[in-house]
């Protein structure tokens, strides 16, 4: 499905890198069969940032593209990636229209965004594809299931934070990159089709999203906007928290109370991380706010 659509791209230039994170079935021999696929195989579970940390560094080119597995493209979609970072010299990051694999006239994103509060959302999820998203604007970040990165922002950014090992890595990124000035497009042209969760989430994604929403609140969420939002952003996590108490029974809900544990006792260690991008940061309240805001998108 997925290297299938790579192989139909339209755009002449592709290198394809395909990270084995210790699979134990027979994934490697399925990727012998398609010619042109470089394999990195990792011999162990590195989580989602390892492994695409170790493709960003095997990968050449200018463009450096995310694609999950349970995902199939348009055959303009690198295309379309391509076009957009041409034409915008101050976009290091785009975020493409994901619609549902078994469902194709629905939304899954069309660019992703934080709340005040220092939640994250995909911008017109579960909505049916009426053309209400069909204009290239600037977002907060794109979903890392199929996201395009500009070389120059990574080499200035940093590649994926390996601590967070997976989940809210690609928000992560986003609010670096956000930070230090660059801009984040949605480019409609740049179609994906995703199967949600058909490799990966559960109770794991429940421990991972508890932890690294604090992660993220702690190492990126400015202090002039901390000032002006504490009491939605401590709200969020307070009803995050009640919830999973109120269901504790199940074990979902453990595991994001566990991640939230987990989150509160790495808080030094994100602060630590916390002063290098704070002092990259260029641009001011009242931009982030406006990308923070509805409808969540800033015109080009």
């Amino acid at each position: 499905m997925c290297l299938n659509s790579l192989q139909r791209q339209t755009y002449p230039h592709v290198e394809v890198i395909v990270v084995d994170n210790g699979s134990r079935d027979d994934s490697l021999d399925v990727l012998a069969r398609y010619p042109g696929v470089r394999t990195l195989a990792l011999g162990e579970n590195r989580g989602f940032t390892g492994a695409c940390n170790a493709g960003f560094r095997a990968a050449q080119g200018n463009i450096q593209v995310l694609l999950n597995n349970d995902t199939e493209v348009d055959p303009s979609w690198l295309e379309a990636i391509a076009a957009a970072f041409d034409g915008h010299p101050e976009v290091g990051l785009v975020a493409s229209k994901m619609l549902l694999f078994d469902q194709r006239d629905t939304f899954h994103t069309a660019g992703d965004y934080v709340t005040p509060d220092g939640l994250a959302h995909n911008r017109g999820v579960w909505q049916q594809d009426e053309g209400q998203y069909d204009q290239a604007v600037y977002v907060f970040s794109a979903c890392g299931g199929s996201a395009a990165y500009r070389k120059t922002m990574l080499d200035a950014t940093g590649l994926l934070d390996d601590d967070f090992f997976f989940s809210f890595e690609d928000v992560d990124l986003a609010w670096r990159a956000q930070l230090a000035g660059w801009r984040c497009l949605y480019e409609p042209r740049a179609i994906v089709y995703h199967k949600l969760k058909a490799s990966g989430g559960g109770v794991t994604a429940s421990f991972h999203d508890g932890r690294n929403r604090i992660y993220t609140l702690v190492k990126d969420y400015p202090a002039d906007l901390w000032r002006i939002h504490w009491r939605a952003v401590l709200g969020a996590q307070l009803k995050l928290a009640w919830e999973a108490l109120r269901l504790w029974r199940g074990a979902a809900a453990r595991a994001t109370l566990r991640g939230l544990l987990a989150g509160v006792a790495g808080i030094p260690k994100m602060r630590r991380k916390r002063r290098a991008i704070q002092a990259a940061r260029r641009v001011d309240a009242a931009y982030l706010e406006k990308l923070m805001s509805p409808p969540y998108a800033i015109p080009v």
